[in-house]
């Protein structure tokens, strides 16, 4: 074999087992994003603990002197959750949420087809809990302003879609785009039949602002760590480092065929 023909195949080898490593660190890369992304909320939290406890009361806006009103369908305690899924699955998820938190979209972006699978085959319920944590750590509103406008899309039976549509225009955690309802009305345009003039008035007029500050100071009260929070059955499954989509799925399985 020539030199030529030995350098050449050196090569390809070379650059094959390079496309390998580079594959197997973007892979790691992924599921550090999935399961440690709510490490950096965490920490987020404890750096501004003194700053959220020095702006606390700043932001006029922050709760709503009005009643509280829970969107339709809400269930559980005070009407806090708004649930997915039929009432009668035998596996429950129970997810605390912010739309501004990375982290919450990195789960989303990991577990969103199996949760819509495991929901619409009747085996899994879910039990959204909306909180405006990165609303007290960085300032602003758009975490209680997305999560006024997902309670108004519950109202018009389309809070999945909303949901799913705000975590896929999720803006940079220190960017309070969502604070714009103008921004919130024009994502309802993506979901078929939302944006209309009962919506429009939802979320113009805060109509949830009060429920969302109630299910943030639930949130605290539970003295859970960060968001997501992700509960299957009571337990937190978010922490387990080994958790992925698949062993889900079978969790979810296994509790169905109890």
């Amino acid at each position: 074999m020539s030199e030529k023909n030995r350098d050449g195949k050196r090569t390809a080898r070379e650059r094959i087992a390079a496309d390998r490593e580079k594959h197997q660190s973007a892979e790691k890369r992924r599921r550090a994003l999935i399961v440690g992304a709510s490490v950096v909320c965490v920490l987020g939290l404890a750096a501004v603990i003194g700053v959220v406890a020095a702006n606390a009361g700043k932001d006029k806006n922050s709760k709503s002197s009005g009643p509280v009103v829970a969107p339709s369908g809400a269930q559980g305690k005070d009407s806090l959750a708004i649930p997915v899924g039929k009432d009668d699955a035998k596996a429950t998820l129970t997810i605390w949420e912010d739309f501004r938190c990375p982290a919450c979209q990195a789960f989303e972006t990991a577990y969103r087809p199996t949760l819509h699978e495991l929901t619409d085959s009747g085996k899994l319920r879910i039990e959204y809990h909306l909180v405006t944590l990165i609303d007290g750590n960085l300032g602003g509103s758009g975490s209680r302003n997305a999560a006024n406008a997902a309670a108004c899309a519950q109202d018009a039976g389309k809070f999945r879609d909303y949901h799913d549509v705000l975590y896929e225009n999720q803006p940079k955690e220190t960017d309070d785009t969502f604070s714009s309802n103008d921004k919130l009305i024009e994502l309802a345009g993506k979901v078929q039949g939302l944006n209309t003039p009962a919506f429009q008035k939802c979320v113009k007029d805060g109509k949830h602002n009060a429920w969302v500050v109630k299910s943030n100071e639930a949130f605290q009260a539970a003295k859970f760590g960060g968001t997501p929070t992700v509960l299957l059955d009571g337990k937190n499954i978010y922490q387990d480092q080994t958790m992925t989509p698949a062993k889900l799925k079978q969790l979810v399985e296994d509790a169905n065929k109890g």
